[in-house]
C-alpha cells in the first residue's frame, strides 16, 4: 500500500513539473517610481538588490524556480509583494496610495520586516545593512516630505468607500 502511494505521489510530482507558471519578466518601467521621484544611484542599487525581484515586474528568477512546486510558491510570492508595492507600477498609484507606500516601506524596513528573512536566507545580499536602511528610509521620508509640501493634506489619505448599509 505505501509502494503505491510513493508512486502515485512520483507521478504527481513527475505531472506537475510539466505546468509552469507566467514569469514576472516585462520590465516594463512607464510608470517606475524614477519617473517622477528622483533616484540615486545608491537608492537604484538597495532597491535592485533587496527589493525589485518581488517588487517590480521583473523578477531575476533562481535555478530552483524551474522545479514545482517551488515555482508555484514563488509564484505566488511574487504576486503578493507586487500587489503591495510595484516600484515599476507607483507612477500610476494615486497620491494618497503612494504616500501611505512610502510610509509603509519606512516602517516595514525600520522593523526589519523587509526584506523578508525567507528571501534573505537565501540571497543573503539582500539582506540591508544599517547604512543601506538608513538611506532607503530618508529616501522614502524625503518624497513623502515633497508630497505633502505639494498636495492638499485631505488628497494624501487613502479614501475607502463606505461600508454597505444593512437593509
Amino acid at each position: 500500500m505505501i509502494k503505491k502511494i510513493l508512486i502515485g505521489l512520483l507521478i504527481v510530482l513527475i505531472a506537475i513539473q510539466f505546468i509552469k507558471p507566467t514569469r514576472n519578466l516585462s520590465g516594463n518601467t512607464d510608470k517606475d517610481i524614477s519617473t517622477i521621484y528622483p533616484m540615486s544611484d545608491s537608492v537604484k542599487q538597495i532597491v535592485t538588490k533587496a527589493c525589485a525581484d518581488c517588487h517590480s515586474n521583473k523578477t531575476v528568477y533562481p535555478w530552483y524556480a524551474s522545479v514545482q512546486p517551488l515555482s508555484f510558491w514563488l509564484d505566488h510570492h511574487v504576486d503578493e509583494g507586487k500587489r503591495e508595492i510595484n516600484f515599476n507600477e507607483f507612477a500610476s498609484y494615486r497620491i494618497g496610495k503612494q504616500n501611505h507606500k512610502l510610509k509603509e516601506v519606512i516602517e516595514q524596513v525600520k522593523e526589519d520586516e523587509m526584506p523578508l528573512s525567507s528571501y534573505t536566507l537565501i540571497h543573503k545580499e539582500a539582506k540591508l545593512t544599517a547604512g543601506e536602511k538608513a538611506t532607503l528610509i530618508q529616501w522614502c521620508q524625503n518624497i513623502m516630505d515633497s508630497i505633502k509640501a505639494n498636495y492638499p493634506a485631505d488628497s494624501l489619505n487613502i479614501k475607502r468607500p463606505p461600508p454597505p448599509t444593512g437593509k
